[in-house]
C-alpha cells in the first residue's frame, strides 16, 4: 500500500512474490458473517491460486474509454464504480466524479459515528474465543508478514499503531497487493475481464462474511470491526480493467481518473482504520479528500518514475494532450532521448505531483497521532523519489529514481518527528 497509494500497472514494477501471497494457506466456504464464518469454515491442505480461475475465455465485452460492461451468466453486469456513468452525467470531470465517492465515504463514517457515539479511534474488535480467534491470529500474523517483505518501511511505521489497526491495515495492504498482482504478477498474461469479474464477485463475498480463503478471512473481519465501504474496493479492480484495455490517456483528467482507481482508493481504505485525531477540527470530508490526494501523488510519482519501464511495455502514463502542448510524442518517449523539451515537460509534471503531496501533508496532520507516522514515511519516501528524479537530470528512459536504505532510515525520525505534532487547531488549546 506504500502509504495511502499502492502502485499500478507497469509504474509498480512486476513483483516476484507469486503465489505465495496470492494463496492464503486455508480455505473457507461458509454462510454468515465474521466469526461466525471462520467457525464453519472447511480448512483444506491445498489453495487455489486467486488467479487460477476455471476457465479464461474472453466474454462478449463492450470495453468504454473509462470503464469496461461485461457478460456474466446471461445478463450484461455493468462495473459498479465511478467508471461507468448513468445517463446524464457525462459532462462531470473525473475529479468531480471521484469526489462523489468522496463524499459518500465522509458521510458514512460520520453517520456511523452519530449511530455509535463511539469515535473512529476506540473501534476495537471483539473476537469470538476459540478456533475462530486463533485462525484469524493465523491470517492476520500472515497479512504482517507480506507487508513486512514488501513495504518494510510503512510496515515499521504501523508498528506504533495499536494491534487492532495495525492488523486491519495489514489486510487491506494485502488485498490491495494481490488485486494489482492480477495485472502485474506471473499470472497477469492469462488475466481477462472474466478474471476480474470474479474477483469482484469474490471481494462481495469478503464483505457478506463469506471468505475464500485466509487472507480473505482477514479483510472480512476487518471490514466488520471499522466503517470501511466496499466501493473503494470495487474502483480498485476496475483500475485493473483500465489496465487489460487502455494504454493511453489523452489528457490529465483521463490520467486522474486512473490515478484515483489504483492508488487514490487506497486512502479511502484506509482513513476509517487510521482514525481522525480527537482533537481535529477539520471535516471528515476534507481529510478524506486528503487521503485522496495522497494516493493520487504517490500514483503520479510511480509513473514519472517508471516511464521508460511502461515505455518497454508499450505504454504511455502520460497526458498526449500535454506532451504535444511541450513539442513531444510517443515518439520521442520510445526514442528515450533526454532533451530540454523533456526536461521542461517533467519539471511541470513533477510540479503537479508535489502540489498533490502537498494537499495530502493537511490531511495527515489530523489523523489519529498513532497513526500519522507510518503515512508521514511513506510520504516522504514519495517525495524523495520525485527529487531523484531531478538528480537524475529528468533520464527516467534508462535509470531508476529509487531512494537508498540508508536515506529511508534518515528518513524515519523525521517521519516520527512531524507524528508527533498535533493537528493545526489543537496547538492553540495545547498552549493555553
Amino acid at each position: 500500500m506504500q502509504a495511502l497509494g499502492v502502485r499500478a500497472a507497469s509504474s509498480r514494477g512486476g513483483l516476484a512474490w507469486g503465489d505465495s501471497v496470492l494463496g492464503g494457506g486455508t480455505e473457507f466456504r461458509s454462510s454468515g458473517d465474521g466469526n461466525g464464518a471462520l467457525l464453519a469454515g472447511k480448512l483444506r491442505k491445498k489453495v487455489r491460486n486467486a488467479t487460477c480461475v476455471t476457465s479464461y475465455s474472453a466474454p462478449r465485452a463492450v470495453l468504454k474509454e473509462a470503464g469496461v460492461l461485461t457478460r456474466e451468466r446471461d445478463s450484461f453486469r455493468t462495473q459498479s464504480s465511478v467508471t461507468t456513468e448513468p445517463p446524464g452525467r457525462n459532462f462531470l470531470s473525473a475529479e468531480q466524479k471521484v469526489f462523489e465517492v468522496v463524499q459518500k465515504q465522509a458521510a458514512m463514517v460520520d453517520e456511523q459515528q452519530r449511530r455509535s457515539g463511539i469515535l473512529l479511534q476506540d473501534v476495537r474488535p471483539d473476537l469470538n474465543a476459540g478456533t475462530a480467534a486463533e485462525l484469524l491470529d493465523e491470517a492476520y500474523v500472515r497479512c504482517g508478514e507480506v507487508c513486512a517483505e514488501y513495504a518494510k518501511t510503512f510496515y515499521l511505521g504501523t508498528k506504533l499503531m495499536t494491534p487492532e489497526r495495525q492488523r486491519a491495515i495489514w489486510a487491506i495492504y494485502v488485498w490491495c497487493r494481490r488485486t494489482d498482482e492480477l495485472v502485474d504478477g506471473p499470472n497477469a498474461s492469462r488475466i481477462t475481464p472474466t478474471a476480474l469479474d470474479r474477483w469482484e464477485d469474490r471481494l462481495e463475498d469478503i464483505f457478506r462474511g463469506q471468505p475464500y480463503d485466509m487472507l480473505d478471512a482477514a479483510l472480512a473481519d476487518t471490514v466488520t470491526k471499522f466503517p470501511v465501504d466496499i466501493q473503494p474496493f470495487r474502483d480498485m479492480i476496475d483500475g485493473m480493467r483500465m489496465d487489460l484495455v487502455k494504454s493511453r490517456y489523452a489528457n490529465f483528467d483521463e490520467l486522474y481518473l486512473y490515478c484515483y482507481n489504483v492508488a487514490g482508493t487506497v486512502g479511502l481504505m484506509s482513513v476509517p482504520v487510521m482514525g481522525i485525531a480527537p482533537e481535529s477540527k477539520a471535516t471528515t470530508e476534507s481529510i478524506y479528500s486528503n487521503a485522496l490526494a495522497l494516493g493520487i501523488a504517490n500514483q503520479l510519482t510511480n509513473i514519472l518514475r517508471d516511464v521508460g519501464e511502461d515505455a518497454r511495455r508499450g505504454r504511455v502514463y502520460l497526458p498526449q494532450d500535454e506532451l504535444a502542448r511541450f513539442g513531444l510524442s510517443d515518439a520521442d518517449i520510445f526514442v528515450g532521448k533526454v532533451t530540454d523539451k523533456w526536461r521542461a515537460f517533467m519539471k511541470d509534471q513533477i510540479k503537479r505531483a508535489r502540489v498533490f503531496f502537498v494537499e495530502a501533508e493537511k490531511g495527515v496532520r489530523e489523523l489519529d497521532k498513532d497513526s500519522r507516522w507510518p503515512v508521514w514515511s511513506a510520504l516522504i519516501l514519495y517525495q524523495q523519489i520525485l527529487d531523484a528524479i531531478e538528480a537524475n537530470d529528468y533520464d527516467n528512459f534508462t535509470k531508476r529514481a529509487y531512494v537508498g536504505k540508508w536515506k529511508k532510515l534518515a528518513s524515519l525520525p523525521i517521519a516520527y518527528g512531524r507524528a508527533l505534532v498535533p493537528p493545526p487547531d489543537a496547538l492553540p488549546r495545547l498552549a493555553r
